[in-house]
């Protein structure tokens, strides 16, 4: 089976005002430039509603990558050193002098697809729809064992529930390299926040998740939960 694999890379802006800049780089330069090695659809997303941690001195912008192959991330990086375009089309961004590069630092995850999932979707007519909502969600685990276990739990049953609750995935990978790792990330997309509530909540009632949630062998698989509800930037194409 040929699975995708996914980086999932986060700026963090050194102050909201920065967002506009770093916009301005992805939308016009990266973005084309990474379609013109057919890589894509890339999503781009901030935060739908500012938390403490998204606050001016924290904001982010997350970027989601897909690739056929690892070898994909070497080839890519090459190849974006020589596309005269991407490095005109870049250059107010990546000639700038070093105080006034707008993120403090990047962060990448390197995530390989479920079985369950191997290629991500973005659902048709979800581009046209202004009012979508994302939730991303990373589930650590306290060991590599249980981190397995966990994505098993996915690939065998909780993705169905899932479906049929309304939670409709776009990617779900199992992390490969990162700083929370073991762990899976996974990126779900709604018709608004009021319909990701009312799935969540008929999820958590769902008659097989209660019986998928009491089998023995899946207890103690996630030991910490980072959710982010998100917007997609304009220009995303996720």
């Amino acid at each position: 089976m040929d699975k995708q694999y996914y980086e999932v890379r986060t700026y963090q802006l050194k102050d909201a005002s920065s967002a506009k800049a770093l916009d301005a780089y992805l939308r016009d330069a990266l973005l084309p430039a990474l379609g013109r090695q057919d890589v894509g659809p890339v999503g781009v997303f901030a935060p739908a509603e500012p938390t403490e941690k998204d606050s001016s001195e924290d904001s982010r912008v997350i970027v989601v990558i897909p690739y056929d192959s690892p070898n994909d991330l070497v080839r890519v990086a090459s190849g974006l050193r020589d596309d005269s375009q991407f490095q005109q089309d870049a250059r107010e961004s990546i000639g700038i002098e070093p105080d006034q590069v707008p993120y403090k630092r990047i962060r990448s995850e390197l995530l390989v697809a479920m079985d369950c999932m191997p290629k991500l979707n973005v659902p048709a007519g979800t581009l046209e729809n202004q009012q979508r909502v994302y939730e991303l969600r990373l589930y650590e685990s306290p060991n590599e064992r249980l981190g397995d276990l966990k994505v098993d739990m996915f690939n065998n049953g909780e993705v169905p529930i899932f479906l049929d609750s309304g939670i409709q995935p776009v990617f779900l990978g199992q992390c490969l390299i990162g700083p929370q790792t073991p762990c899976l990330i996974y990126l779900t997309v709604y018709p608004d926040d009021a319909a990701r509530q009312k799935a969540w909540d008929t999820f958590r009632n769902h008659p097989d998740w209660q019986v998928l949630k009491g089998v023995e062998k899946y207890k103690g698989t996630v030991s910490r939960i980072d959710q982010d509800v998100l917007a997609a930037k304009p220009y995303s194409q996720m």
